[in-house]
């Protein structure tokens, strides 16, 4: 079963944070659970998980935040595939 409402986001700014990540997609609705990939000296991957409430909440954020740039790093956000 596929979760619409679990995005991948990458090309994230290395300074982001899981809080600063889940700041980011609240206007588009009810966050549920955002983390962003750290390697095991804990410095980010450039990428994380954002899990909406529900699907037009993460469609909205698609539309939204696909390609907006965040310190001059354009995201990518897109249904996450299992």
């Amino acid at each position: 079963m596929e979760e619409k409402n679990k995005l991948y986001v990458g090309n994230l700014p290395y300074s982001m944070t899981t809080d600063t990540l889940k700041e980011l997609f609240v206007p588009m609705g009810e966050v549920v659970e955002a983390i962003v990939i750290s390697d095991n000296a804990g410095r980010s991957k450039g990428f994380g998980f954002v899990t909406m409430k529900d699907e037009a909440s993460a469609q909205k954020a698609i539309g939204d935040l696909n390609g907006k740039e965040i310190e001059g790093r354009p995201l990518r956000v897109n249904v996450a595939r299992p």
